[in-house]
């Protein structure tokens, strides 16, 4: 199969029962190496705290590592929990990674939490404010990153470090519609998480299209994150699949826990409540073999005349996850990383 496209990763840095958090940071370099070579368009780490299953709390520190062992692939957030944190930080933060790597990096917001209210209380040190300010703080972002913030503002005037003349690219990630409204209001890109909502992306991204108005971009650009696991065969993918029902099951009850192993998938006996939870959060994930993954990916893209495709694979091992990335790009033929047009060379 060749058809073009554009695929990129999103990463959790999942930890796979059995493995540490070190384990899980380092696969996460490894995949980030694998799809460097393999003409993937950028690299996305997210943010989560309080969670045993993932183990990035802090994708800003991921991306500066990601990007030095990388050379083509833009890095970035996939995303950064904004209501935590300072636009002005943000803002300085993300332009030195830029200056460290010019062109090459991708700032993407949002406004969940990342784990639980607790655990949120406690990161923002009890003021979490639940994304009520989400759009007040994107467009600060906007004024800080493209130095037009206005007069009457409290930061005006002051520094914005370090002074360079490339800024990141710039994204709203959502799994609503209030996310889409927002970056087509803002003029900036959207990726909607397919892997949350699986019901209603398409419509919010054609919508976003439609009422883009230039701002930070002169046009929309459009994203669908989904999950998918490509396996060398069917029987493989089913395997594949009752890890990922018995992690859904977990997620659902609210169990805090590393990511099971195949073996833990097919050994667990489900219950009828369990089995009707597991079917409510099939639509979310594509899971098969490369021919059948690739037309169910090629379809979603069409339905939300999505740009590009972002991937998140979070596989019962981290042998099958850097397979699956491998057997992706086979199947839609990516183009070598010297001949993309999207690659950009690293500082």
């Amino acid at each position: 199969m060749s058809t073009p496209i554009r695929l990129s990763v999103l990463d959790q840095s999942p930890v796979i029962y059995g493995h540490s958090a070190r384990d899980a940071i380092a696969a996460t370099v490894d995949l980030a190496q694998l799809t460097d070579s393999l003409g993937y368009t950028r690299y996305w780490c997210a943010e989560h705290h309080g969670l045993r299953g993932v183990s990035n709390p802090a994708p800003e520190v991921m991306i500066a590592r990601v990007a030095s062992a990388t050379k083509h692939l833009r890095v970035g957030s996939g995303g950064v929990m904004l209501p935590y944190y300072s636009p002005f930080k943000l803002a300085e933060q993300f332009r030195l990674l830029e200056a460290l790597f010019p062109n090459r990096i991708d700032l993407g917001v949002g406004r969940a939490p990342g784990g639980d209210m607790r655990t949120a209380a406690a990161v923002a040190m009890g003021d979490y404010n639940r994304g009520d300010i989400f759009p007040q703080q994107v467009q600060e972002l906007i004024w800080h990153l493209t130095g037009t913030l206005p007069s009457d503002h409290p930061a005006y005037g002051v520094l914005l470090q370090p002074e360079i003349d490339t800024k990141p690219e710039l994204w709203v990630l959502g799994s609503s519609d209030f996310g889409g409204a927002l970056a087509a209001r803002l003029g900036i890109r959207f990726a909607f998480a397919h892997f949350i909502n699986p019901h209603v992306g398409h419509i919010v991204t054609q919508q976003y299209r439609t009422d883009f108005e230039p701002n930070y971009d002169a046009r929309p650009y459009s994203a669908a994150a989904v999950f998918v696991i490509a396996a060398d065969t069917e029987a493989e993918a089913r395997r594949y699949e009752a890890a990922v029902d018995l992690r859904r099951l977990q997620m659902a009850l609210g169990a805090n826990g590393p990511i099971p192993t195949v073996e833990q998938g097919e050994a667990h006996v489900y219950t009828e409540r369990d089995q009707a939870i597991v079917m409510r959060e099939r639509p979310r994930s594509i899971i098969g073999t490369p021919e059948s993954v690739a037309e169910q990916m090629l379809a979603l893209k069409d339905r939300f005349v999505a740009d590009e495709l972002i991937v998140l694979t979070v596989a019962p091992s981290y042998k099958a996850r850097l397979r699956s990335y491998e057997l992706l790009a086979e199947a839609f033929a990516l183009p070598s990383p010297a001949s993309a047009t999207s690659s950009a060379p690293s500082a």
